[in-house]
């Protein structure tokens, strides 16, 4: 196995890595902002693919086994000071908000996430590891991360790797249509004096 960084040209994997970690949210946020006419995984792909932004190649690293990608980690520094949650956000985002604000400045999985054929092969387990090193590298003493109640093993390699339940908020579904009822929000010290 190996562990690289993300590439541009790997953004067609990463929105469906980040897809699969958010049970289709994002594409559905994706189909809303593009309309019926636009294509939702394009506009996502653009997304990826940018130089700027939290969801950006920039912020992701693939883990391989002989050349083929087989996982993703893309996460990055939360605030240190979170501010309001603007009027204007949609309700399906709020909780997620503010679950993230509760761990300002630490360093944030946004997605941990394994196509299926990848599964059972250690991948999950060495990108969690590398995130903690590049946490840790980056300064931080804190990881955090969201999870559905609804992603069993995620939820148990999580706990088996130290991180703690802080909080939780229900999921906000209007018409994205998910099994998920709760966000939950879990934090791992680094050890970082």
């Amino acid at each position: 196995m190996d562990i690289r960084k993300a590439r541009s040209s790997d953004a067609a994997h990463l929105v469906r890595f980040i897809n699969m970690a958010a049970d289709d949210l994002p594409l559905h946020f994706w189909r809303k902002t593009v309309g019926p006419d636009g294509d939702p995984w394009a506009f996502g792909q653009e997304r990826a693919a940018r130089e700027t932004g939290n969801f950006s190649y920039h912020n992701a690293w693939l883990a391989e086994i002989d050349g083929a990608v087989g996982a993703c980690l893309l996460g990055y520094a939360a605030e240190e000071e979170p501010g309001p949650i603007e009027p204007d956000t949609p309700p399906i985002f709020v909780p997620l908000l503010e679950l993230e604000a509760l761990a300002p400045g630490s360093w944030y999985l946004n997605v941990l996430a394994t196509y299926e054929a990848f599964r059972g092969k250690g991948l999950g387990s060495a990108l969690l590891a590398h995130a903690e090193a590049v946490a840790a590298a980056a300064g931080h003493d804190t990881i955090s991360l969201i999870a559905e109640d609804t992603h069993q093993d995620a939820l148990r390699l999580y706990t088996a790797k130290g991180y703690r339940e802080v909080a939780r908020r229900p999921v906000v579904k209007g018409d994205w249509d998910v099994d998920a009822s709760e966000w939950i929000l879990f934090t791992k010290p680094l050890g970082i004096s």
